[in-house]
């Protein structure tokens, strides 16, 4: 039953990400990955060959990955479901609030737009929380450590090279406008910074 639970989230989300791209290359048009470092573009295929290819290979033929598969509490899968069906409404809340500012790439469009709405007044990338809690939840439904492992890797990776990539080039376009919405918000989670000044300023 997980495995097909899996499934309809792992493709809701792939259709609801084909869909708000598609409108988003249609109004705003679109920037060629091949515009990204060539290292960069290196990066992406190295994790995203064997987190998307595990998934896929498990749901196609769970013995393919038998091998990969370990013990885990039936609760816990539950709760990996209730996360992927989270997940669902809060990618489509994130690409509705993006528009035509949603790209495949760290680079910025002609006419992108500061957007501080919806989810990110909170965090400045939501985009990326919900791709990571997605395999999470199908890791979880799966028991499956490879997908667990490879979305651990990913959620590092974007961390590390991904973010500041891509922030570098929205304060390029942005400027203080982006430093300021920085100063205020997370990257991943929503930051605490203000909740301690105010502490810091309270009687």
């Amino acid at each position: 039953m997980f495995r097909w639970c899996a499934l309809a989230v792992f493709g809701t989300c792939l259709a609801l990400s084909a869909h708000r791209r598609w409108q988003a290359r249609r109004v705003g048009g679109a920037i060629p990955r091949s515009r990204e470092t060539a290292t960069l573009i290196a990066g992406r295929i190295l994790v995203a060959v064997p987190l998307f290819g595990g998934v896929v290979a498990h749901l196609v033929n769970p013995g393919w990955m038998a091998w990969a598969s370990f013990d885990i509490a039936t609760w816990i899968r539950w709760i990996g479901l209730a996360l992927g069906f989270m997940v669902t409404v809060w990618l489509n809340w994130v690409l509705s609030t993006l528009g035509a500012n949603i790209s495949e790439t760290v680079l910025t469009k002609e006419r992108h737009q500061l957007v501080t709405t919806g989810p990110y007044r909170w965090v400045r990338h939501p985009l990326y929380v919900g791709a990571i809690a997605l395999f999470v939840s199908i890791g979880l439904m799966l028991a499956s450590w490879f997908i667990l492992f490879w979305t651990a890797v990913a959620m590092i990776a974007l961390r590390a090279v991904v973010i500041p990539q891509e922030e570098a080039q929205l304060v390029a376009k942005f400027g203080e406008r982006y430093q300021s919405y920085q100063s205020r918000t997370g990257p991943l989670w929503p930051t605490t910074s203000r909740a301690d000044e105010g502490r810091r300023s309270g009687p």
